[in-house]
């Protein structure tokens, strides 16, 4: 179902809002802005619905808040140090978002995009966005495509395309936010397992300062099932950033069909498991979600939403030595990107 908002966007059109639902009343609304997830009603086994997902009282809220909830990421997720890199022999320099460095793709991202509707149905939606040459600074005209669907067995799956006319790295990802408690609690309380053998150290800033790490012995190792809060602030390279913000390469290596994380909300009614193509993850504890707008009167506080964002490793540009397949894409070639989050009722 597609439906337009009373409010009007920054380019005078009213927000577009898609709502997908399966057999099992699990109802998904995703929005033409930003291509964002907006809101997953999940049911319990005790018949109840849960939120699972962060997000604003309104569509019009989206565009005041800066934690980029829900949204689709690009050309770049996550970090560019100094907004540079070099690309056949060429330096390339990008628009700076976060002092000197570009996050999530520049200051105007594919977030603060209104995307194209193709296809809307029951379960599944389609979005395209065009992305001119010399867009935020990037190389080439990019043709992006977002397709969410919503599976029969609770899967909301989303896949983002691309192709180029020019070489340019490109990195799409959703920003979306998690709290399987469904309330504005502390998600250092949810139980989380990331199925990742090293992670990616990075300085006060987000920016790589050194090659990868193995998580064995550190805080950083969530092999084995472990609450958030069990061994947060307790490594150095957590300090820097107030907790987890830090990418993990994946034991699955681009196998979709193998499970890449699992979160169990702090209550243990709620479960969700997580698939991707990409090679890694950033596991981000919400530690700057503070007076973040929310669907109450009372804004978001630091930690009470989770993001597991699949990806490149950040600063991958400048990075080509890094255990993972290239991030710059050429023209004739297609970059594929499958993300599942499966939620399942205890």
């Amino acid at each position: 179902m597609l439906t337009e908002t009373p409010e009007l966007a920054a380019d005078g059109q009213p927000y577009r809002l898609i709502t997908l639902r399966n057999a099992n009343g699990v109802v998904v609304t995703l929005m033409d802005w930003g291509a964002t997830l907006l809101s997953a009603r999940i049911p319990l086994s005790d018949g109840s619905v849960r939120e699972a997902l962060l997000g604003c009282a309104s569509p019009a809220q989206y565009p005041q808040q800066a934690a980029f909830l829900g949204a689709s990421i690009g050309r770049y997720a996550n970090r560019i140090a100094n907004s540079r890199f070099t690309l056949d022999g060429q330096t390339v320099d990008v628009a700076p978002s976060q002092g000197e460095h570009q996050l999530h793709g520049g200051p105007e991202g594919f977030d603060k995009r209104r995307w194209l509707v193709t296809t809307q149905n029951a379960t599944e939606a389609v979005f395209t966005l065009t992305s001119p040459d010399g867009d935020q600074g990037f190389p080439g005209e990019l043709q992006a495509t977002a397709i969410y669907r919503l599976t029969e067995d609770n899967r909301i799956s989303i896949e983002y395309r691309a192709k180029v006319d020019k070489a340019c790295p490109v990195n799409l990802t959703n920003h979306v936010y998690f709290n399987l408690d469904g309330a504005q609690t502390d998600v250092r309380n949810h139980t989380l397992q990331l199925l990742a053998d090293d992670y990616l150290p990075v300085d006060a800033s987000g920016i790589p300062h050194e090659g990868l790490k193995a998580v064995a012995g550190t805080g950083f190792d969530f092999r084995e099932p472990k609450t958030v809060a069990q061994d947060f602030l307790r490594d150095d390279d957590q300090k820097k950033v107030n907790g987890y913000d830090h990418a993990f390469l994946l034991q699955a290596n681009g196998d979709a069909s193998q499970v890449v994380a699992n979160v169990w909300s702090q209550d243990k009614k709620l479960q969700m498991a997580v698939y991707t193509s990409a090679p890694a993850i950033q596991f981000y504890s919400g530690n700057f979600l503070d007076g973040t707008l929310s669907r109450t009167a009372q804004p978001y506080a630091a930690w009470q939403g989770l993001a597991l964002e699949s990806e490149f490793l950040p600063d991958s540009p400048n990075h080509p030595e890094w255990p993972q397949p290239d991030c710059v894409l050429r023209p004739g070639n297609e970059y594929v990107s499958l993300t599942e989050y499966q939620f399942i009722a205890l």
